[in-house]
């Protein structure tokens, strides 16, 4: 059977379903029975308006005689959706509450990054039940909104439970609700394997910029294992080149730590500062005194990637990941590597004895010795 496409597009200022398939004289005079039929030559396909009726006829017409393939409608019909849903306000008490909400965040010192993410992810929920008065929400609306929300949107278990945190937050923090925050579960965590270059792929990113700036801050993120966030707060004090440490205050988790600097790293940062001259920020953006962006360190590393021809999906933190990784394989000790990175526990960072390559590669298959 020949296939039919059909795709939701917007034609002269109107929506209209486009009906594409290769010539065939028998399906070109079947799609003439469709009411309000057009050819364009733009298009290259057959259009009507974009109604359910005509849906139904379509359907109708070709069903018994073509495989119909829908799914560029179906994409933009769900595209359309999400658009209108970000279009949505909150009510004003919703509003007030959501900012009610913040304050309390901040009360507690939950970090900026923290509250706008909690704040999101509620917004998020809250205009999903904007119909409900905040008070009349309950427990089965939190599982609706799981099942018909989150995985029928196939978004990630880390964003289900970030929603989850900040419902537990916000009604802990209200009173008189229909809601029972502990009862409310988490998702199942997925135990992923931290993404590892080797060190061949570590040093051709690294000597991938002419950009002596951006070399560096890509250099010094692998050197010291640092969080993206870590490396655009760092200060020229706190570089202590006598000792060779490196102090970062205030990192995930409220938490400061030092980390060694190596002669090599020294002596980089030596050049990279009377170069640069930064006056407030270590790394500054195209303005003195303003902070490098996120977006534009994430960026640099694109461009490595491209100039290195390295085509893995990689991203800052996996020269974190790899830091450990090759930490560990060059034998340093579990502990010393978990206060290098800053993890509150070690069982966040036994996870890179999983990846590191040197035992396991000396592990023979029972296969090499039939």
């Amino acid at each position: 059977m020949k296939t039919i496409q059909l795709e939701k597009l917007l034609h002269r200022k109107e929506q209209v379903v486009a009906i594409r398939f290769p010539y065939d004289v028998h399906l070109g005079n079947e799609v003439r029975k469709i009411t309000n039929i057009s050819w364009s030559k733009s298009l290259k396909a057959w259009y009507a308006p974009y109604s359910i009726e005509v849906l139904k006829e379509i359907k109708a017409v070709f069903d018994p005689i073509a495989i119909i393939d829908a799914n560029a409608l179906k994409l933009q019909v769900e595209k359309e959706k999400e658009l209108e849903q970000n279009k949505k306000e909150l009510s004003a008490d919703a509003l007030q509450q959501l900012e009610r909400f913040k304050d309390w965040l901040r009360s507690r010192r939950y970090s900026e990054s923290t509250v706008k993410t909690y704040s999101e992810a509620l917004k998020i929920f809250l205009l999903y039940f904007d119909k409900k008065q905040i008070a009349e929400i309950t427990n089965e609306d939190v599982i609706d909104f799981n099942n018909n929300y989150i995985l029928k949107k196939e978004l990630s278990a880390s964003f289900q439970n970030q929603v989850v945190n900040a419902i537990k937050l916000f009604y802990r923090s209200i009173q008189n609700v229909r809601i029972n925050v502990d009862i409310i579960h988490r998702p199942k965590r997925s135990h992923p394997l931290p993404n590892v270059l080797s060190k061949e792929d570590v040093k051709k990113i690294l000597e991938a910029h002419s950009n002596f700036k951006h070399r560096v801050m890509l250099s010094l993120i692998y050197a010291c294992g640092l969080r993206r966030s870590e490396l655009l707060h760092l200060k020229a004090n706190d570089i202590d080149s006598d000792r060779g440490l490196l102090f970062i205050k205030q990192a995930k988790g409220k938490k400061d730590r030092m980390v060694p600097l190596s002669v090599k790293t020294i002596q980089l940062l030596r050049d990279y500062y009377k170069m640069y001259k930064p006056e407030v920020w270590f790394f500054e953006g195209q303005r003195k005194g303003e902070q490098y962006s996120a977006e534009s360190l994430q960026s640099v590393l694109k461009q490595a990637l491209t100039k290195a021809k390295i085509t893995k999906p990689a991203t800052l933190h996996w020269l974190r990941h790899s830091y450990a990784t090759h930490l560990l394989e060059a034998g340093t000790d579990l502990r010393y590597i978990q206060e290098l990175l800053g993890h509150k526990s070690s069982r966040t960072t036994e996870i890179y004895t999983h990846v590191s390559t040197k035992s396991i590669q000396n592990i023979k298959s029972p296969f090499d010795y039939l």
